[in-house]
């Protein structure tokens, strides 16, 4: 069996390509809340130093996706300013705007729309334009800017000059014309990361890094399974370790201590009993057991008329999915450090949603909302949910208890036991072929597990620090009345683009099998579930593939061909020609495809992966990887490569 470092070893070369078809549509903007920071306010989003210097200010965060560098440009290019003059400021609420949590692909879409970064931007350009217009009395119009130097009939203004570090006064301008995109001079350029070279170096300050005078260690206590409440603790069990505090609330357990090491010490020798949780089933009937529980159903698609086509069909095949449990498995387990002095709050926090965790963090200590701060300070790398809310929770609590700073580091144990892993899920399909080979019907029926997620504004259950606190997790919610008529409801891509997406004789999707049903039930999971990478995304997408896969067999039908045959999205065809163009030659024994149009239209990629499969010894290789990407305009594209490369490599694992 070849193992997972000889399995990444050997991907050989990726080629990405990239289409300039229309935007992508953007969808509305992540739940938000109101504020300190009025996001109407130029003066919220940026500031012009008197050396030239512009400051901004943004609520979407660096996780390691690149958006430090693709906001830095953004803001750059609509203020016509050299990339180095720019200082990006993320996801502290003392200071940003509120933009919800990072996540879901949304951060560029939602600085690119109203009250964001790029309307600041050019709101600020317009505004400065405007002064020198006034101060040389000559039309606006007659003025061009390069560098932050306005300049006309050899007359030269820089913006410091004009705006001197004060404030702009103005509200966003929603008339404020943004850069062209032939215009283009820092967007759409590859620009390397900006801080690669203190991540190369070692002077990147993550928050493992953070110091602050007097502070002390923590660990949490966590119970040995899901469930699990105190039934007693035993605070002379650590007796014997210098300076180490207990605290216990409801079941919520950790320890304090002046060292690191101690802090370890204490959290593996203090005596906790637990009352155990509920029982589980036996993993090999795990599954079964998924199929059988209490849901809440929604039906996603339904012609009414699948039943009668399959019965009449000649030709139909079935086929079921089963995907696991999987742990997101962050590099560095997670950090956050707290400084709680009676009712003044700072947590420096990996969080992806600086605000979410501000309101839970006042929610949990039982302070007013205003006198917490959230200073997003970047942890261990995350492509859906790790343990940074959980860790930031805990320090925070206990900080509080001890009326000092506190630091808590998670183990490894900490953070892949009690993580919110990628959901489980079981995927049954039904699907009918007629004489020529098409799909005359395709049923779906999907089970999905799910408990808890991001914490949000006021869901702090939804990870282990606020369930041992005592608040309860986000459960499955009775089926969503449907939507109007005309709109596709993709269910996280379980609606694969190759269906039209009839509900009755109304049909929304751009495929062409108009037969079709997409049935979901959803289970209350027994583990904290969260995105992994994209809720669910993933393991519709290898349900719907895979499927698509075993109906050309079926059919004797070539993969790319049978695939073209059931699709109509112009965006979708393109992306899959350009990676079956771009792949050439077959390199190995083996070679698939698959395509998606993410959430229905927020984005278009195909790939085909060549590989070399040993049917003797079912060792497998991967030779080359084709990636074809339709995401819009795009801000970098080194930095697009990089999430392609990154979805390969992720995706392989």
């Amino acid at each position: 069996m070849v193992s997972r470092r000889e399995f990444l070893a050997a991907g050989g070369v990726l080629i990405v390509s990239f289409s300039s078809l229309n935007s992508v549509h953007a969808q509305g903007p992540f739940d938000t809340h109101a504020s300190h920071i009025d996001p109407k306010q130029l003066d919220s989003w940026l500031a012009v130093a008197a050396d030239g210097t512009v400051t901004a200010h943004t609520g979407k965060v660096d996780l390691g996706q690149g958006m430090f560098t693709a906001q830095t440009q953004l803001v750059a290019e609509e203020l016509c300013v050299p990339l180095a003059r720019v200082k990006l400021i993320q996801g502290d609420t003392d200071i940003t705007p509120d933009q919800g949590t990072t996540s879901g692909s949304q951060s560029s879409p939602t600085n690119f729309r109203e009250e964001s970064l790029a309307l600041a931007a050019a709101t600020a350009r317009e505004a400065l334009l405007n002064m020198a217009a006034a101060q040389w009395k000559i039309p606006v119009q007659q003025l061009s800017v390069t560098d932050g130097v306005i300049a006309a009939n050899n007359r030269r203004i820089t913006y410091a000059q004009l705006i001197a570090a004060k404030q702009f006064h103005l509200t966003l301008s929603a008339t404020a014309k943004r850069r062209p995109r032939d215009q283009w001079k820092v967007l759409g350029k590859p620009v390397p990361s900006l801080d690669r070279t203190a991540l190369m170096t070692g002077h990147f300050e993550f928050v493992q890094y953070v110091k602050v005078p007097g502070m002390l260690h923590a660990r949490a206590v966590r119970p040995p399974q899901m469930g699990g409440m105190v039934a007693s603790v035993d605070r002379d069990s650590v007796r014997d370790i210098p300076g180490v505090q207990v605290v216990v609330r409801k079941d919520f357990v950790g320890v304090v201590a002046p060292i690191q090491y101690d802090a370890i010490r204490a959290a593996k020798q203090l005596k906790v009993a637990w009352k155990p949780g509920p029982e589980l089933s036996a993993q090999k009937a795990f599954y079964d057991y998924l199929q059988k529980q209490p849901s809440q159903d929604q039906m996603l698609i339904d012609s009414g008329n699948v039943e009668s086509s399959l019965a009449s069909a000649g030709n139909v095949i079935r086929a079921k999915y089963l995907w696991p449990y999987q742990m997101h498995g962050s590099l560095g387990a997670s950090c956050a450090v707290a400084d709680v002095r009676g009712a003044k709050v700072t947590v420096w926090s990996p969080t992806q949603s600086a605000y979410p965790t501000r309101s839970c963090i006042a929610k949990i200590l039982n302070v007013p909302l205003e006198n917490v701060r959230v200073i997003f300070t970047r942890g261990s790398g995350c492509y859906g949910l790790n343990g940074a809310d959980a860790v930031s929770f805990d320090a925070a609590v206990l900080s509080q208890a001890v009326g000092k700073p506190v630091r808590l580091q998670f183990s490894r144990e900490d953070e892949m036991r009690w993580e919110n892993l990628g959901a489980a899920v079981v995927v049954e399909q039904r699907a009918a072929l007629g004489p020529d080979g098409a799909i005359l019907a395709w049923d779906r029926e999907n089970w999905e597990s799910s408990l808890g997620s991001r914490p949000g504004y006021d869901t702090p259950g939804n990870v282990i620090s606020g369930m041992l606190l005592g608040y309860e997790a986000r459960k499955p919610q009775p089926a969503r009345a449907r939507p109007p008529q005309g709109r596709l409801r993709n269910g996280s891509n379980t609606v694969p683009g190759y269906m039209a997406g009839c509900i009755g004789d109304i049909c929304a999707g751009d495929g062409t099998i108009l037969n079709e049903r997409v049935l979901t039930h959803q289970i209350v999971s027994p583990f904290f579930t969260g995105p992994l990478r994209s809720p669910l995304r993933i393991q519709n997408t290898f349900a719907n593939e895979c499927f698509m896969d075993e109906l050309a067999a079926a059919g004797k039908a070539d993969p790319v061909d049978f695939r073209l045959k059931h699709l109509k999205d112009p965006r979708l065809i393109a992306v899959l020609k350009a990676a079956v163009k771009g792949s050439g030659p077959k390199q190995g024994t083996g070679r698939g495809v698959a395509c998606v149009n993410y959430e229905g239209g927020n984005g278009y990629a195909a790939m085909v992966a060549d590989v070399d499969v040993n049917t003797q010894t079912g060792e497998i290789r991967p030779k080359r990887f084709v990636v074809a990407i339709d995401a819009g305009a795009v801000s970098n594209p080194d930095g697009l490569r990089n999430q392609a490369e990154g979805g390969v490599l992720q995706g392989m694992s």
